[in-house]
Order: C-alpha cells, then sequence, then structure tokens
C-alpha cells in the first residue's frame, strides 16, 4: 500500500487545465497582491493620526506585510475566483476609502 500523500489525482472539481489555474494564481498574487498592497499603503497614510509623510512611511512598512499575507492568500487551496475576489475587493474598497477621506484631508 502506497503513502497517502503519493497517491495521484486523478479528478479535479475545475474544466481548466492545470497550467492556467497556476497561472492565475501566480497573477493574482502578483497583480492582486500589489493592488492590495498600494490601497492599504493608501488607505493608513490618510488615516494615520501622524504627519503625512509619517502616515506614508508607515503605510508603506505595512504594505510589505499585506503583500506577503496576500500572496499566501492566493495560493489557499480555495478556489482562483475566490482568490481573486479576496484581494481585489478589499483592494477596491480601501482605495475609495483612502481616496475620499484624503480628499477630504482626514490624518496628519
Amino acid at each position: 500500500m502506497r503513502p497517502v500523500f503519493l497517491v495521484p489525482m486523478t479528478s479535479r472539481s475545475s474544466s481548466a487545465p492545470a497550467s492556467l489555474l497556476l497561472l492565475s494564481r501566480v497573477a493574482a498574487a502578483v497583480l492582486g497582491g500589489y493592488a492590495l498592497a498600494s490601497a492599504t499603503a493608501i488607505f493608513l497614510a490618510s488615516v494615520l493620526p501622524a504627519s503625512r509623510a509619517e502616515g506614508v512611511v508607515a503605510g508603506m512598512q505595512l504594505s510589505f506585510v499585506v503583500y506577503t499575507l496576500a500572496v499566501i492568500w492566493a495560493f489557499s487551496p480555495v478556489s482562483p475566483a475566490r482568490a481573486w475576489a479576496g484581494l481585489l475587493l478589499p483592494a477596491a474598497v480601501l482605495a475609495g476609502l483612502g481616496w475620499s477621506l484624503g480628499l477630504r484631508g482626514v490624518g496628519g
């Protein structure tokens, strides 16, 4: 009897080729992660109670953590569509909030 982890996978839940599924996850990690990290930096720069320069630096530093978590999320065992949605929806919300709060002068 072979160990369980060596048993080949004979059925997939998706009809797309494995290479396209991998390409989608890589693109989600790179592009979606960048969008989420940038949106987080914009949002934090507009809401942190510090000077504008300090808020931007703090937002950029925290965006590296967000980007790392986004890459991990993109390769988590969820569907590629859910991985994309989990990256782009929060990015859109954070970017919109950061942009609107930045226009109103909230933060430093």
